[in-house]
């Protein structure tokens, strides 16, 4: 039974981090010639900026985007290079809420795609950007640091072991004497 439950927990978690890695993809199909749409990611912090892909618009089709569920208004997407689809970006504003919302792309030829943005407080390790964080100044790990800011604090530190060890030579040199302790 313990052994069930363990695969089954480690299934759905796998599984839910696949969900939240992979790009969403939504169609609609409540009208004719409905395609879909791909974002990504699929799972964003507020802030981050959001692309969106559609294949499913002719080319000579005007292809508009509408975030405005999220806050982010309304976007145009441009035919690209890659495989004739129009693509499109638009940023989640840092004010916006957790939660899922629709977002929506139309051709002018008059299919309609949505699609799913999840918007949660911590971002997916593929919406933050790579950059290369260089540490500054010093470690704050207590008095006595060799190599510190503070030579007075440097100075406090060795004068302690100076005497530690004078008092343990002294101790030890009398009860080497035998002069009793």
């Amino acid at each position: 039974m313990r052994t069930a439950r363990l695969l089954t927990g480690t299934a759905l978690a796998v599984a839910s981090a696949a969900l939240c890695a992979a790009p969403a993809y939504g169609a609609a199909g409540d009208e004719a010639g409905a395609g879909s749409i791909e974002l990504y990611p699929a799972t964003v912090a507020p802030g981050a900026e959001v692309t969106v892909n559609t294949a499913s618009c002719e080319a000579d089709d005007a292809v508009s985007g509408d975030a405005g569920a999220v806050g982010a208004g309304r976007f145009t997407l441009i035919p690209s290079a890659h495989e004739g689809d129009a693509v499109g970006r638009f940023e989640v504003p840092p004010s916006a809420q957790p939660g899922t919302y629709e977002i929506v792309v139309r051709c002018s030829g008059g299919t309609r795609m949505t699609g799913d943005l999840v918007v949660t407080l911590t971002s997916t390790e593929e919406s933050r950007p790579q950059t290369q964080v260089h540490p500054r100044g010093s470690v704050k790990t207590g008095v006595g640091g060799a190599l510190g800011p503070d030579p007075v604090q440097t100075a406090a530190g060795v004068a302690a072991l100076a005497v530690a060890a004078a008092g343990g030579t002294w101790l030890l040199h009398r009860r080497a004497r035998g002069d009793g302790i």
